[in-house]
């Protein structure tokens, strides 16, 4: 694939939390340049980072912000609400984390509840949902994938980045498998280099988040053309 094509695999990402205003509007600049298929931000900067890459000329590349970030252990009310304003602003994505306490402890009904208050009020917009896959069993991955895909979601997602471990094979494997075709995968937490991110797409992921994002396109155009 050419570097246009392999570019769009990414989701371009700075949720550091000391990030400041400059440095997103430094980020969604250098994004301008490579064009991924989204930034994603802390929802406290969707609306400049939607105005910094306009200004950049880059309005298609598309405004993701995460939701009940980095924990999920807030209200459903909460992330409901986080969502609608980052929708209001300009994110075009909303990547929410899941209540990981409850996919624990096996309640299905309060983690189907969470997921879809999100999707009924971002709409039309592209839900992922992130199942911290570090912290969960092989059982626990199958099971919160489930949930969240028969809650709505549109993709579900490895990791925060925040937690204990990234993303792996194993589980982008295992998440492909239970979504059966029904959600797409994104592959996050812990990807730096070409090597680690052609594994993931290998292994079935559609999207990858990092913050390397220009490195590692840079590492495929040298060794791509």
């Amino acid at each position: 694939m050419d570097r246009e094509t392999f570019a769009k695999y990414f989701d371009h990402t700075l949720l550091k939390p000391e990030a400041t205003p400059d440095d997103i509007r430094a980020f969604c600049k250098e994004a301008a340049e490579i064009e991924p298929y989204s930034v994603c931000v802390n929802s406290r900067f969707v609306g400049l980072a939607r105005k910094t890459l306009d200004e950049a000329g880059a309005k298609d590349v598309k405004v993701c912000s995460v939701v009940g970030f980095p924990l999920g252990a807030m209200s459903k009310e909460a992330k409901a609400f986080e969502a609608q304003q980052a929708v209001s602003e300009g994110a075009e994505e909303i990547d929410m984390v899941i209540m990981i306490g409850s996919v624990k402890a096996g309640c299905e009904k309060m983690i189907k509840a969470d997921i879809a208050g999100v999707k009924e009020t971002i709409g039309d917009k592209t839900l992922k949902v992130i199942l911290e896959t570090g912290l969960l069993t092989d059982e626990e991955v199958v099971f919160a994938a489930k949930c969240a895909v028969q809650a709505g979601a549109d993709f579900i997602k490895t990791s925060t980045g925040f937690g204990h471990g990234g993303a792996t094979v194993h589980h982008i494997e295992l998440m492909k498998e239970a979504a059966a075709g029904k959600a797409k995968i994104k592959a996050s937490g812990g990807i730096r280099d070409l090597s680690t991110a052609m594994q993931m797409i290998e292994a079935g992921a559609d999207r990858i988040g990092a913050s390397a994002t220009v490195s590692i396109i840079n590492e495929y155009v040298a060794k791509n053309g």
